[in-house]
This record gives structure tokens, sequence and C-alpha cells, in this order.
């Protein structure tokens, strides 16, 4: 079944018109700053070891085209598999990233707008079908807008160029939060630790995790440095205690 009542459709207590118009703002945040990339800063390191800024572009390029295949795959019932292999997605990222820089930048802004426009295809029935991630692992379709928005708003950051995590808006902090803390959650063992997290609006949110090292039983900290810390991309002194490090997420 197709059609475009994305809203009606939930994921963690937000709808899939919620979450999709975060992805647009995120997307629109992304755009503006590749936009003001001059030709070098695409070949300049990212955060993200042995990748320029050009590899951090052209993944997020691919990224959208490999969810378009997912949404694609939801609304039609016929598998479409995110890449054809991960040899074939690292190739395309290394090509990708010797392009001219105003071809990457074309590039990038296409595969957004794709993304876009497939998953406004997809109706209520369409965000409940099952389909698999890059990773083989069976997800529901209504996950997808939170993976994309998770995908931006991290890479944007390895851009390192002007924006850290603290310039996620508020509305996108628990959607992050709680898509960068699926790995810790869904573990059946390892060392308990308590997540306290501070939002700008003054609240507070709380998980039970379990994590691979052994650590400190509780942090505490602002929803920014959480992140950081949780998807790998440093260990901000401003969170408490000594803190294990998780490895990179994405």
């Amino acid at each position: 079944m197709t059609g475009s009542n994305t809203s009606a459709s939930t994921m963690n207590g937000t709808t899939t018109a919620a979450t999709l118009a975060a992805v647009r703002e995120a997307t629109a945040v992304l755009t503006g700053v590749v936009e003001r990339f001059a030709e070098t800063d695409f070949t300049r390191p990212s955060l993200l070891p042995g990748w320029t800024r050009g590899h951090v572009v052209t993944h997020l390029a691919r990224n959208a085209d490999a969810l378009v295949n997912l949404l694609t795959w939801a609304r039609t019932g016929i598998e479409h598999a995110a890449y054809p292999s991960w040899a074939d997605r690292n190739a395309d990222i290394a090509d990708g990233a010797s392009r001219l820089g105003q071809i990457q930048r074309e590039d990038l802004v296409a595969a957004c707008g794709r993304f876009m426009v497939e998953a406004t295809r997809l109706g209520h029935e369409d965000w409940a079908a099952r389909v698999q991630n890059s990773s083989g692992t069976p997800v529901a379709a209504a996950q997808i807008p939170q993976m994309r928005l998770f995908e931006v708003w991290t890479h944007l950051v390895d851009l390192d160029f002007e924006v850290g995590f603290d310039a996620v808006p508020t509305g996108h902090l628990d959607l992050l939060l709680d898509r960068a803390l699926l790995p810790h959650r869904s573990r059946t063992d390892g060392h308990p630790l308590r997540l306290t997290v501070s939002l700008p609006d003054g609240s507070q949110r709380s998980w039970e995790l379990a994590i691979a090292q052994d650590a400190d039983s509780e942090v505490s900290g602002s929803a920014a440095a959480a992140l950081t810390w949780l998807t790998g991309r440093g260990r901000p002194a401003s969170l408490s205690g000594p803190l294990p490090d998780l490895g990179a997420w994405g």
C-alpha cells in the first residue's frame, strides 16, 4: 500500500513525518556547510581516520541512495539491498572523493533530494514493512528516517567545519540519542552503566546500559557531550567520571 500518510507511523513516540522534517532541517545545514567549501576543502582531512572531507561528502550521498533502496523495498515488497556489497560501497566512496568539489556538491544535493522524494511515497502500512539494513539486520522501515538523521548529523561533525554536536537542534537530540544508544541497550552481557543526559530545555533522560568495558557505574553530562562519547568521537571532560572508549559509530 502506498501513499503519503507518513504522520501515522511512529518510532520511539515520534511520528515519521516529524522525523522526516528533522531530516530536512539537518540536510539544509549539511548542504549549507558543503556549499561554503572551497575546492581545497574537499581534500582536507576529516575527523575520520584516512578519510578526507570528500570521502565524508560522498559517503553521505551514497548513504542517501542506499536508504532509497530500503524505502523502495518497503514500498514495493521487492528486495532492494542497501549496497551491492561492502566492496562496492567502499569503492564508490573512494572514487567519488577524487572528483571535483562541485561535482561532489551536486551529487550530494541530488542524492538528498532522491531520499526525500522516495520517503514521501510511502504510506502508513509501508512504514511497518521489514527490510534489512546494510549489516543484514532486519529493521522496520519506520527506522529509516532516524537512520538518515543520525548519519547526517554525525558526519556533519566529522566534516570538522564549524559544526559540532552542540549545534544539533533540541528537537533532534532525543532521536540521535536513541539511535546512538542502540548497541548498548541491546547488549545481553557486559558491565552495567547508568547514563543521565541533560537536555537544553532543562529536562533530563536516563538509561540503564551494558557496555563492553568495566567503568564507573554512572555517567552524566550534556546531550552534546554524551553524543560525542557515544558515537566514538571523543571523551569530553564535561562528562562525569573516566569514560571507556566505545569505538566509532558509523
